[in-house]
């Protein structure tokens, strides 16, 4: 059996992936929905980038987990991407679900224009602060989705984007797939793009947008599904 854990992106917690973990189970894999310090049940917490590497390392050992698919969406692509390296031949594929991929020495808001989320993180104790409606629009989600995410949606340690990652290899050596969600531009980043060129990645698209486990949440389980088998 395989057992696939799930770790949703910045402001969300392991209850983002209610609609999927049913699907997967159903499918016979071990699924395990994870929060990460400092967000949902675990709000509050002061968090680095590294907090949350080792929260994730820990869930797998804690379970004694093997044949291990890390899913990272958005924001969490970058502690899963460590995470991947550290759990040895434990590990069976990596999935990035639009998400940001780890550079070592490069933090999560590197190479974009972030001055508005450092400021924003700055002004909220240290926090970048939870969604709005407005950050949701356009990305194919239906009225109920958007206020089921506002609703849960907690703020998201400030350190955690801020500080680099630490790696020892290029993710272009561990079998990975990347999800792309159209809606949320059409082509991966150039950074994405170039790890596509490796042998062991491939890319899927889904015709949604940044959020599937919301939008698209039995397709996304089913690509989820075919990455594990």
């Amino acid at each position: 059996m395989t057992e696939i854990v799930l770790v949703a992106g910045a402001k969300l917690g392991a209850w983002a992936w209610e609609d999927v973990v049913p699907e997967l189970r159903s499918a016979g894999h071990g699924a395990h929905a994870l929060t990460l310090s400092g967000l949902a049940e675990k709000r509050g917490t002061p968090a680095g980038l590294q907090t949350h590497v080792r929260d994730i390392v820990d869930e797998v050992e804690r379970l004694d987990l093997r044949d291990v698919v890390l899913v990272g969406h958005s924001y969490s692509g970058i502690p899963v991407g460590q995470a991947a390296e550290r759990i040895g031949d434990r590990l069976k594929r990596v999935v990035y679900v639009d998400a940001s991929v780890p550079a070592d020495g490069k933090s999560f808001l590197w190479g974009w224009d972030s001055d508005g989320v450092r400021a924003a993180i700055a002004e909220n104790g240290g926090f970048w602060q939870p969604f709005s409606a407005e950050d949701l629009e356009g990305q194919g989600l239906t009225d109920e989705q958007v206020a089921r995410i506002v609703r849960g949606a907690t703020a998201h340690p400030g350190a955690s984007l801020t500080e680099p990652a630490a790696l020892t290899r290029s993710p272009a050596e561990l079998p990975t797939t990347y999800v792309k969600c159209l809606l949320d531009g059409p082509e991966p980043g150039d950074d994405v793009a170039e790890l596509l060129k490796s042998e062991r990645w491939r890319l899927v698209e889904l015709d949604t947008g940044h959020w599937p486990m919301f939008s698209r949440p039995r397709e996304l389980a089913r690509i989820l599904h075919e990455s594990a088998v």
